[in-house]
């Protein structure tokens, strides 16, 4: 499967009409969405210091701006910079923090982080559900280095994505589908959502994969904390000296 994916804009993909499900179908496609969010929020916040008052980067934040929410309830005095690049899927978010009084500590950006006009280095940085939509390894590797040149030395970084060829886990897909029709989706909607979802999706490997790509952009001690199928989610910091 994964040899005959077309390359697709990740900011394309998320147009009008996907934005609009991407909340409810963002918890059924992934098992487990608010427990990855909670989980990484109370790994930044120990690492961190709940009580600071640290600059949080969030790249790809459209949609729920989940990773805002959940973090805002342990830390008061954390202020986000939201990054992304699809204008449906960021007026999603600027609803969400609107609903949760959450407005006036967000910074939102339309665009990439490449695009972020500020000399400030952040202390923390989240990149949750992008990465598999970025096609091929020098992209993927792009978007972390441009991260690591936001960071402060030892700053923490998540990183949340699918992994493994997706046709190289029949199980894991059958297993995706059953999770679709749990949740009161038809047999026949399973393969059309399950064709919408992998559409131009271009996952890392192997675990060791996702180890390796954020060494090569200088975060080492990189250690998973979350999975849920093909999904996986990590924690690790920057080091300006292991970058390559």
């Amino acid at each position: 499967m994964g040899n005959e994916i077309k390359a697709v804009d990740s900011a394309s993909k998320f147009d009008q009409d996907r934005a609009g499900e991407y909340a409810q179908q963002s918890r059924i496609g992934l098992a487990g969405y608010d427990a990855c969010h909670d989980l990484a929020a109370c790994l930044l916040s120990v690492t961190l210091d709940s009580e600071s008052e640290a600059q949080i980067l969030v790249v790809g934040a459209g949609g729920t701006a989940q990773e805002i929410v959940a973090a805002s309830k342990l830390a008061p005095n954390w202020k986000f910079t939201a990054v992304d690049p699809s204008e449906p899927m960021l007026q999603l978010s600027r609803e969400s923090l609107a609903s949760k009084g959450l407005e006036a500590r967000t910074e939102l950006h339309l665009g990439y982080v490449r695009d972020l006009r500020t000399e400030k280095k952040f202390d923390a940085a989240t990149l949750i559900g992008v990465i598999h939509h970025l096609q091929g390894e020098d992209k993927k590797k792009e978007i972390l280095d441009e991260i690591a040149s936001k960071l402060k030395p030892g700053a923490p970084i998540i990183l949340a994505g699918n992994r493994f060829d997706y046709a190289s886990k029949p199980l894991f897909l059958s297993a995706w589908g059953e999770l679709w029709r749990m949740n009161g989706v038809s047999k026949e909607e399973v393969e059309s959502k399950r064709a919408k979802i992998l559409h131009g999706a271009d996952p890392l490997a192997s675990n060791e994969a996702v180890i390796d790509l954020l060494g090569s952009a200088g975060f080492i001690e990189a250690e998973q904390f979350f999975s849920s199928l093909f999904w996986s989610a990590w924690i690790a910091k920057y080091n300006p000296n292991q970058s390559q």
